[in-house]
């Protein structure tokens, strides 16, 4: 290949006319005549192949980058590295606190070597969305959204008044108020554009609407043809910065959709089966894009809703292609009459709209025949763990098995015959058990029985995007209540919408008052329980829970139900559509087959089963017309405004932040004592086990999150500041507070440190003492003793969403290497991007092969001469003497990496970048 990046690129500049604006952009056509056809390139990858040609430089961008794109036809893959630059960067208030704080902490570390702070700034456009901070406190009452917003302001006070001061103070950088929606939805419904535009010495240029996001289920917006997904938030300030994302050019698995869902069949069931299929097909670090003629009849809200759990299915992303469906939802949701066109115009021009029979060249495919799909839930502890509904008793069953609590046999209810042999409920059929607790709550006695639905909520932006299922939850609501049924009184329940219109839509189909009447009331705009903001359980169902050691349940419409995530107390979690989140509240105990239990009875004493509430395809498609523009465009008017609340906060007038006494924001210690050049890495020697932990450990495993307990050690240190466990807040809250976190990291209660036997939580074993205790105090004793550390696991290492201070916090502790069998994609480059490296064990070792206790030594050569995917020699040494040498793979996949590893991490490096000493 002869020509220059410059030339190539001059070449493919192009001209479109779209009305009456005309728009400058690179023509992958024209850039195709030099390098290769690219008709049968994945979507995804054409996107990728755009962007290298935009920013070809001949140093980020070379043109063997953009031929290897191309190249990757031949094989379906490429071991080349590089470099992209996404439009935008999102962020969600969780992982945007410490983005912001770490933004805050660079300016003030400018200023100290004595340059410019506000040199420090976004150079893409960021936008962060305060959604994570609403906790469902109050609940089931036409109170409760007032209450809960009004706590969750007087709570979060300081790190809103912070990020204030952020929206102010730095440029390029937008916030949206809280009680505004779930930053994938509002991401979907308003600030996607599918074609980004940007003005540029006099021209407007159109190119894809790309971007990163520091939550992993950035991943939804890929349902309106924009390619994004999660990163660290330590990656996303980098790119937010301009630096390139670096990643190796993906595998693409093609999954092709025929046919159609069923009547009765959600789209929350499908995502289900699909995550299933993708887990098992093993897509992890791979793009996944949907292709096939069934997803001309595949509404885009049911794309969402499967591009949102990419994460979950292992993916990078789960990309559809536009076509018009994309324009009639852009339409739906207000976006302008000249950006709709665009985006038809801009995607038929460069080869990105989907064409009917198109047949991509895939690294490898699977198929969906959607009329197969069966209605379905997910649990008790993974998402890809599929279960039938028809099977939750027996799934439930195992659970108890696993446990060592075998159920009792329950009671032989009376077989109803004019019911085709289906079995009522409740008095009928018995859940009784030796652990079951008697309960008086609300003037009402009961017993408590194992598999008690304590929590049924309709939450997290999977599925309260999707109007289908949100009306079938209300029409489920509407026909439970004509017949009289009630919610159990054991049951908390909560609907937290993605967005505003999905109250307005609601209340349009007359469903609010029925939803209410089963305590679905509205609580919050945010993301609730699928991240632990759950909020409490009445006191007596906690007693109740507690005593009995109670293996109790939540249904929720989520994405995530790993370990101690929902609620700390309740043991099993089961991801499903709204509608049967609704079920379940009625049926109180999943442990009932809603295939052929009833869900209780109606006013007359007659046994009511789900197929007598369940509403039909049309009842639901009447009720999605409701769904109107005007409701976008009221909604999204003024989403930046915020209420009264939110404007009086006072704002600091200052480029570099002046820290405060707060026990949310405190300045991080990332950047002390920071020259312009870097030390030299220094080998690992004699390093002590800090824990040894299993198979797929998720970063809700070691990243602070959910409740913090007050005899845990950041709860001590809060107390030590005078913080009283009330207003503990959350850990998430709480992220900008590095004291907090680090003292949070490995604590989950879920935990299990392979050091300590039949020990489940944050502790550890101290060596060579013996002494257990938690985590961070082992960590702090070793410092005291100038031991560093490392971690030591099993399979897919980090699994979960992207935690950046499952990282961060990692590093605090003193670890400086994590030896695992195999990483997840994001926790693999957020350990990097604080210096801490990811090594693999050689193929065939394991530390259950090699016998590892967590007393051994470990030591690590050849860090300063390190090389991308190389190997280093780690030498264990056991307690009795025993050696054993290993040859690990350095997971340091691209030399970008590796200059973000020697720099101590990446905003190390893009600050002396910026500053010119990089």
């Amino acid at each position: 290949m002869s020509k220059s990046p410059e030339s190539l690129q001059t070449e493919s500049l192009q001209t479109l006319e779209v009305g009456s604006q005309t728009y400058h952009y690179y023509s992958l056509p024209h850039a195709a005549s030099a390098l290769g056809n690219i008709d049968r390139l994945p979507k995804t990858l054409k996107t990728l192949l755009e962007n290298q040609l935009r920013f070809a430089d001949d140093e980020s961008v070379d043109v063997e980058d953009m031929q290897a794109l191309v190249d990757w036809q031949k094989e379906g893959k490429s071991s080349r590295e590089i470099g992209y630059r996404p439009a935008r960067v999102l962020m969600q208030d969780f992982t945007g606190v410490p983005g912001v704080v770490d933004l805050a902490s660079m300016r003030a570390a400018v200023a100290k070597l004595g340059e410019d702070p506000s040199r420090i700034n976004p150079l893409s456009p960021v936008d962060l969305v305060i959604d994570h901070s609403v906790m469902v406190d109050n609940f089931g009452n036409a109170a409760a959204f007032q209450d809960n917003v009004d706590i969750e302001m007087q709570r979060n006070r300081e790190r809103y008044e912070f990020l204030r001061w952020g929206q102010e103070a730095f440029d390029n950088f937008r916030v949206v108020p809280p009680g505004t929606g779930i930053c994938h939805q509002v991401n979907l419904e308003y600030l996607g554009q599918t074609v980004w535009t940007k003005q540029e010495d006099g021209k407007t240029f159109a190119y894809p609407d790309t971007l990163v996001g520091t939550d992993s289920h950035t991943t939804m917006i890929n349902g309106l043809g924009v390619l994004g997904w999660g990163v660290g938030g330590i990656e996303a300030e980098a790119a937010m910065l301009g630096q390139p994302v670096s990643m190796l050019i993906p595998e693409v698995v093609g999954f092709k959709l025929t046919g159609k869902l069923r009547e009765g069949i959600t789209a929350t069931d499908l995502v289900l089966t699909v995550t299933e299929m993708l887990r098992k097909k093993g897509v992890v670090g791979k793009f996944v894009e949907f292709y096939g003629d069934g997803l001309k009849d595949l509404p885009l809200a049911d794309r969402a809703t499967i591009a949102n759990m990419a994460p979950e299915y292992g993916a990078t992303c789960g990309f559809f292609p536009v076509d018009d469906e994309t324009l009639n939802y852009m339409r739906l949701t207000g976006r302008d009459d000249e950006q709709v066109a665009l985006v038809e115009a801009y995607s038929k021009t460069q080869g990105l709209w989907r064409e009917p029979g198109d047949e991509p060249v895939f690294t490898d495919s699977l198929h969906l025949d959607m009329n197969e799909v069966e209605a379905s839930l997910a649990g008790p502890k993974r998402p890809q763990d599929r279960v039938e509904l028809k099977d939750m008793p027996t799934a439930f069953a195992q659970v108890m098995k696993d446990d060592g609590k075998a159920l009792a046999p329950q009671s032989s209810p009376d077989k109803l015959a004019s019911e085709g042999g289906q079995t009522a409920v409740g008095v009928e059929r018995s859940f009784d058990h030796d652990d079951s607790q008697n309960v008086n709550f609300k003037d009402q006695d009961f017993k408590l029985n194992p598999g008690a639905v304590v929590i049924a909520a309709i939450t997290s932006c999977t599925n309260t995007s999707n109007p289908s299922v949100m009306m079938a939850a209300g029409l489920v609501a509407r026909n439970a209540r004509k017949k009289g049924l009630t919610t159990k009184p054991w049951v908390k329940t909560s609907l937290a919408p993605g967005s505003k219109v999905v109250t307005d839509y609601l209340k349009a189909a007359n469903l609010n008052d029925d939803l209410d009447a089963l305590g679905f009331n509205l609580v919050g705009y945010g993301c609730t329980t699928c991240i632990g903001n759950s909020g409490p359980l009445p006191e007596e169902i906690e007693k109740a829970v507690s005593d009995g050691d109670l293996t109790v349940a939540s249904v929720l419409s989520g994405n995530r139900n790993f370990e101690g995530r929902v609620h700390p107390l309740v043991k099993t979690n089961w991801l499903a559509s709204p509608p049967l989140v609704v079920a379940y509240a009625l049926a109180g105990n999943v442990q009932c087959d809603l295939t052929q239990d009833a869900l209780g009875q109606d006013s007359d004493g007659n046994p009511v089963y789900l197929k007598d509430v369940w509403p039909s395809q049309a009842e639901i498609a009447e009720a999605v017309e409701q769904v109107n523009t005007e409701m976008f465009r009221k909604e999204y008017g003024e989403v930046f405004e915020g209420d009264d609340i939110w404007k009086s906060i006072d704002v600091p007038q200052s480029k570099v932040y002046q820290w405060p006494e707060s026990t949310y924001i405190q300045h991080p210690p990332f950047f002390e004592g920071m020259e312009r050049e870097p030390d030299a890495i220094e080998d690992v020697k004699n390093a002590r086990v800090l824990a040894m932990l299993g198979d797929s450990v998720t970063t809700d495993h070691i990243s602070p999150a959910g409740a913090i307990k007050p005899d845990s050690p950041a709860g001590r240190y809060l107390q030590e500041k005078g913080v009283k466990p009330v207003d503990f807040n959350s850990y998430g809250s709480r992220r900008g507070n590095h004291e907090v976190m680090m003292r949070g990291t490995f604590a989950n209660v879920r935990i299990k440190n392979e050091m300590l036997d039949g020990v489940i939580g944050g502790e550890t074993r101290h060596v060579p003492s013996g002494e257990q205790m938690a985590i961070y105090d082992a960590a702090m004793k070793y410092k005291e003793e100038g031991k560093p550390l490392v971690v030591i696991a099993g399979k897919e290492y980090g699994t979960g969403s992207s935690r950046d201070w499952a990282a961060k916090g990692t590093r605090l502790l003193g670890v400086r290497a994590v030896l695992a069998e195999s990483f997840e994609r994001i926790h693999r480059s957020n350990l990097i991007g604080m210096g801490v490296v990811p090594l693999q064990f050689p193929e065939g070792e394991s530390r259950q092969t090699l016998g590892l206790t967590g007393d051994e030594e470990v030591s690590i050569e050849g860090l300063s001469e390190l090389s991308p995917g190389g190997n280093v020699k780690v030498r264990i040494l056991k307690a009795d003497g025993e050696v054993h040498d290993l040859d690990a793979k350095c997971r340091i996949d691209t030399v970008n990496e590796l200059a973000y590893y020697r720099h101590g991490g990446i905003l190390h490096y893009v600050l002396r970048k910026m500053i010119g000493a990089a």
